[in-house]
């Protein structure tokens, strides 16, 4: 995939993928640490819901518009796996109009000097359902990432904070090894009658090789970026809704395989809401 034809991309306002993926791995949805240990047991829970933007690492997925999501989470111990999924929208280049991750791993703990420390080990798998047709000649939007991190709330018991490492060996549209790097921050307010807010945030940077055709800039030299997030989430029994305010370093002069165009990326507020059952 050269340069030229990804910058043909951009100039026909295509929302090139940044590095869609599974609404946990944003971050802002971490709440609250893992509950104790209960031991070999198998739990499951399904969830669908709903956002203004679909909105991941800085970069809309879904051209500016709503999406519907929804996805299901099983674990047994330690051990965890799902699949979820979320409709988009790349103007038909390239032509997909879903996105469905799969991911699974380990959820170890580990009682620490300073407090148990959560950590997560795992594999994301994300496909693009009609993206790659025969008839037409693209680089495969399929790929695979591989992420290893953690969350504690040593500092106060209300405050949880974590860092997550995401690396990709062959990221969408093929362009080379990827390394994505997450810190976030979730503060658990009182509760206010039958609602639990949550102040939370997240901090994430990606790095990239523009020999490998990554690239975020007109010029295609810078390969690599920031982007933030920070909002409220409030949760009443299974319901939960989220304000997020959304913005990247990236700047008005966007171009390439993170984001094609600078309204895709540039700030926003993003409000979505989601049920989860059992």
């Amino acid at each position: 995939m050269t340069r030229r034809i990804a910058s043909l991309f951009a100039a026909t306002g295509a929302a090139l993928l940044l590095s869609t993926a599974i609404a946990q791995a944003d971050g802002y949805e971490v709440a609250a640490p893992a509950a104790a240990d209960e031991g070999r047991k198998f739990t499951y829970s399904f969830n669908v819901g709903a956002t203004s933007d679909y909105v991941f690492r800085g970069v809309s997925q879904s051209d500016n518009d709503p999406a519907i999501q929804g996805g299901a989470d099983f674990a047994y111990g330690i051990l965890y796996a799902g699949v979820w999924a979320s409709l988009v929208d790349f103007a038909d280049a390239p032509p997909a109009d879903a996105e469905v991750d799969w991911y699974g791993g380990i959820k170890p703990t580990w009682n620490s000097p300073l407090g148990t420390i959560n950590m997560d080990f795992g594999v994301i798998y994300y496909s693009y359902p009609g993206a790659n047709p025969d008839s037409v000649a693209l680089p495969d939007l399929n790929y695979v990432e591989l992420k290893a991190g953690y969350s504690w709330s040593a500092l106060h018991p209300s405050l949880v904070t974590g860092t997550t490492v995401f690396w990709s060996p062959d990221y969408v549209f093929e362009t080379g090894s990827v390394w994505t790097i997450e810190t976030m921050a979730a503060w658990t307010l009182p509760k206010v009658h039958i609602f639990t807010p949550v102040i939370n945030g997240v901090l994430g940077w990606q790095k990239g090789d523009s020999n490998d055709n990554y690239f975020v800039n007109v010029n295609g030299t810078d390969d690599e970026y920031y982007y933030w997030n920070a909002g409220l989430n409030v949760a009443v029994e299974n319901i939960s809704f989220d304000f997020r305010y959304w913005d990247t370093n990236i700047g008005g002069d966007a171009a390439g395989p993170v984001c094609a165009a600078d309204f895709l990326c540039d700030e926003r507020f993003v409000f979505s809401a989601k049920v989860v059952v059992p």
